[in-house]
């Protein structure tokens, strides 16, 4: 069973259990590797799960078809943790990690990535438009303050010391953001709004 195995293990579609028994676990199309899939779609040695220290993480070992964790593409090497969905070639996987003392947090998870321009919410990649990333960028960079509407109306808006913006429409695009990033937009645990004076961002 897998509750009395520490081993972490991935799960196939099929519900079969792959164990990671290794430091580094190979994957790939060819009897050597430590978990053999038999698809077109993998490469002979597809991707790399290893261990570092406590926590685990995955690596693409330069596949034809890529490495996806959570929808993401994997082009470094990325943490994986318990419950978390591995693509490899067209076959996916999740991987348990028994071990694991991460405990889930109801709160959204966010990951904002100025550099690279990536955000993501509970490590899966989030698609915001133009607008909504400027606001979230903004708001990100003065994280645990209060931004008011004014301040956001310039940041956002080029326009909006002509006049040109208005309240309404800072509005709904803090509504907008929040339908991205909250799991419950009525109820908001990142994106906060402190009555009177603007929205806060807690992250």
């Amino acid at each position: 069973m897998p509750g009395e195995n520490l081993n972490p293990f991935l799960t196939d579609p099929n519900g079969q259990e792959h164990m990671l028994v290794n430091q580094e676990n190979i994957i790939g199309r060819t009897l050597e590797c430590d978990v053999v899939i038999s698809s077109k779609s993998v490469s002979r040695e597809h991707a790399c799960v290893k261990r570092k220290g406590r926590r685990w993480f995955v690596e693409d070992k330069g596949s034809t078809n890529g490495t996806f964790l959570n929808e993401e593409r994997v082009t470094g090497t990325l943490e994986i943790r318990d419950g978390d969905c591995l693509l490899v070639g067209e076959v996916s996987f999740i991987f348990h990690d028994p071990d694991s003392t991460v405990s889930r947090n109801p709160q959204p998870d966010l990951d904002f990535d100025q550099v690279a321009g990536i955000v993501r919410l509970n490590r899966k990649v989030v698609s915001l438009s133009s607008k909504e990333y400027q606001l979230l960028s903004y708001l990100y960079g003065r994280r645990g303050q209060v931004c008011s509407k004014d301040e956001i109306g310039r940041a956002v808006w080029p326009e909006y010391e002509s006049g040109g913006v208005f309240d309404y429409q800072i509005e709904n695009l803090v509504h907008r953001l929040r339908m991205q990033l909250e799991m419950n937009a009525s109820e908001p645990q990142l994106l906060l709004t402190v009555r009177g004076l603007g929205y806060k961002l807690i992250a």
